[in-house]
């Protein structure tokens, strides 16, 4: 039992700082090494009373797990701060693969794991805050995402032939309600269903297809691009935003475009809106 509990602790370990940024891990490992190792290396008493002797008993025992420890206990530091780095190796050459090519080939040949990865690189390219979950608790949701104090929930579904049914959008909606998510996304290199489509509207549920993944990718990377710092000037009347001066869609983090109410209560008045209207209905205000 207690070699199964060690495994366990050290397992929790390696996921934790796999998750994080891989430079994150090796302090960590240096943290747990230097916190043993100060227990390592403490005298204990040499001369004690008789009496006193019960009172040497859990010292000793701690500057035995700490001689072991401090060797042991960082390792699963380091192979997470590994794996977080050929983790993020690999979701960058997913990126550029799906975005060379156009057919959409690469996308549909991978398995439903590098899907996952695919996406959740697709919205961390985007600003998002990205936590993988794999799907196997939290009511089938395989991402997390958090942005600016807003979190959303991600379900992907690698579906090359069947059409995703309103009904994943249905369980989606369920859980968003549970957590108070922002919002969320169904994500498939397949298509959705007429009532999948329905459903999802006006309830802040963005549904992407293989077609509108690509799309996202490639305008994330193309607007990665950083332009060379200007000179400090005013902008005239009438001339284009700068880049730095486009918010991202809240919904779907999509650069957003200037739009003109036609009608409501203030018609006449601008707004930037998602480029992806319809599908998606994110807005923000002009200030």
């Amino acid at each position: 039992m207690g070699k199964r509990n060690n495994a366990q602790v050290f397992g929790d370990l390696f996921k934790i700082a796999a998750m994080l940024p891989w430079w994150a891990g090796l302090p960590l490992a240096a943290v747990a090494y230097g916190v043993l190792h100060h227990y390592a290396v403490a005298e204990l008493p040499i001369h004690v009373a008789p009496q006193q002797i019960s009172q040497l008993i859990i010292p000793a025992a701690l500057k035995g797990l700490a001689m072991y420890g401090q060797y042991i206990v960082p390792l699963p530091f380091v192979a997470g701060a590994a794996a977080s780095f050929l983790g993020r190796r690999k979701r960058s050459g997913l990126v550029r693969a799906v975005a060379a090519d156009c057919s959409g080939g690469a996308m549909r040949a991978m398995d439903w794991r590098d899907f996952e990865r695919l996406v959740g690189e697709a919205f961390r390219m985007r600003g998002f805050a990205v936590t993988e979950t794999g799907g196997v608790a939290d009511g089938g949701i395989d991402l997390k995402l958090r942005r600016g104090g807003e979190s959303f929930l991600v379900q992907c579904k690698q579906w090359r032939a069947a059409a995703v049914s309103v009904g994943v959008v249905r369980e989606l909606y369920g859980v968003m309600s549970a957590e108070g998510a922002t919002g969320g996304f169904v994500v498939t290199c397949g298509r959705f269903t007429r009532d999948a489509q329905s459903f999802a509207q006006g309830r802040s549920i963005e549904l992407i297809d293989g077609p509108a993944l690509t799309g996202m990718i490639e305008t994330t990377r193309k607007a990665s691009v950083v332009s060379p710092p200007s000179q400090p000037h005013s902008t005239q009347a009438g001339s284009p935003p700068k880049p730095s001066q486009v918010p991202s869609c809240p919904h779907c983090g999509s650069a957003m475009v200037k739009r003109t109410a036609a009608k409501g209560p203030h018609p006449g008045r601008s707004f930037w809106g998602c480029p992806s209207y319809p599908r998606c209905r994110g807005i923000r205000p002009i200030l």
